[in-house]
């Protein structure tokens, strides 16, 4: 379970606080999608929780480290993605080759990939160079899986391959949050939470966040999607 209390994040100068008393719950396995327009804090929630940001107050329990999965995915391109899934575990975790190489064969190929294993990054499409670091992510045993914009700038094909992605994760029992404006993404989540002004302003079930919208900062996402 990850629990985030009352976290509060304000940047020298700012007139307002860009955290303002976030609080919320995730269960083991959950995919939790945070929604919000441009300056609403999404971006500092995700460095705070994955420790690239101190927050001023508040709490976060996360029962382990956070893996990060970055937009542009950060691959390395001297390496295949059997070596970008094997590299950090070498580094940090001191696994031995054939340990590392195990669990990223296996993780790879739980996410479809089991066949680019020899690919280097630039003979992979990007929803598999996304798969490979988000395999490389997994490898390190994180609590709570973290994305930051996973589908900017892909048409409507990845994105929908992105959506996929998540599910496949998900069902391997890891908890996932997704930072993201993409409306669309949101609605293949468990739970949806949309940020205004530093606040959680609205959670819930995607069908009652997003079908049925109580605040007018939800209001205006929905509006974007359907325009």
């Amino acid at each position: 379970m990850i629990r985030v209390e009352n976290l509060r994040k304000r940047f020298p100068g700012a007139p307002a606080p860009t955290l303002d008393g976030v609080s919320f719950t995730l269960e083991t396995g959950q995919l939790a999608a945070v929604l919000g327009s441009s300056g609403a804090g999404k971006s500092t929630l995700l460095r705070c929780i994955v420790g690239l940001e101190r927050p001023d107050s508040g709490e976060l329990h996360l029962g382990g480290q956070a893996g990060l999965v970055f937009q542009s995915f950060e691959l390395f391109p001297h390496l295949t993605a059997l070596g970008n899934c094997v590299l950090a575990q070498r580094l940090v975790s001191g696994r031995s080759r054939a340990e590392a190489e195990e669990r990223a064969r296996r993780l790879l190929g739980d996410l479809g990939l089991a066949d680019k294993l020899d690919a280097y990054p630039e003979r992979l499409s990007g929803g598999q160079r996304q798969r490979v670091a988000i395999a490389r992510a997994l490898a390190m045993e994180p609590a709570v899986l973290l994305y930051d914009e996973p589908t900017s700038a892909l048409d409507q094909s990845l994105r929908r391959e992105v959506a996929e992605t998540l599910r496949r994760v998900g069902a391997l029992g890891m908890t996932q949050l997704v930072v993201t404006h993409d409306v669309r993404l949101a609605r293949a989540s468990d739970v949806v939470m949309v940020l205004d002004q530093g606040r959680v302003v609205e959670q819930g079930p995607p069908a009652r966040v997003l079908d049925a919208p109580q605040h007018e900062a939800t209001r205006r996402l929905v509006a974007q999607e359907q325009g």
